[in-house]
């Protein structure tokens, strides 16, 4: 289970583990939080009063000090498990519904075209597609392509990079999304 890290602004920074979660808490650095609490976690007793520490940790925190992420200059990390989730695990070209195991990375410019490895030049395809497409554009393997490739937003990154999110933290990244991203519906 993960903790949405924000920014005291509502940027999202990270998602990070309820142990350093508590470390913010500990450290007097979270500024506000929202949604459900998560967990709770007990400590010392003080030696003074025989009063035991406790902190509760909710699923979404903001944090003191500036952003470490400005979300004008994102470029979200390319990767097959956000690039099949950003196309829905549908083949761009057949427009087949796969699983994850059943799909590649499909340039759309080759390699061997000067193709580049970014968020524009690529898209989910099965691997008959992409053997069928093989170095050719889609131009010229005459396969067009069912849908365009994009960038996602920040929200969409953040989204992309966890499996496992609760539902008030999918809410919560949910409402900032563009409306025209592929997340939605």
């Amino acid at each position: 289970m993960k903790v949405l890290k924000l920014s005291a602004q509502g940027l999202p920074q990270s998602w990070i583990s309820l142990e350093e979660a508590v470390l913010h808490y500990a450290a007097d650095e979270v500024r506000w939080e929202m949604g459900a609490r998560i967990a709770t976690f007990h400590g010392g007793h003080n030696a003074m009063t025989g009063v035991q520490s406790v902190i509760d940790i909710n699923s979404i925190i903001g944090t003191k000090g500036l952003p470490k992420i400005n979300p004008f200059q994102l470029k979200p990390g390319l990767t097959n498990g956000k690039l099949f989730v950003r196309d829905r695990n549908v083949c761009a070209y057949c427009g087949q519904h796969f699983h994850e195991d059943a799909l590649t990375r499909e340039h759309i410019v080759p390699f061997a075209q000067n193709g580049v490895d970014t968020w524009m030049n690529v898209v989910t395809a099965c691997r008959a597609c992409n053997h069928r497409k093989s170095s050719r554009t889609p131009e010229q393997a005459n396969m067009p392509l069912l849908y365009t490739p994009y960038v996602p937003s920040l929200w969409e990154d953040f989204i992309l990079r966890n499996r496992r999110i609760l539902a008030d933290q999918m809410e919560f990244l949910m409402a900032h999304v563009p409306r025209t991203s592929r997340l939605i519906s």
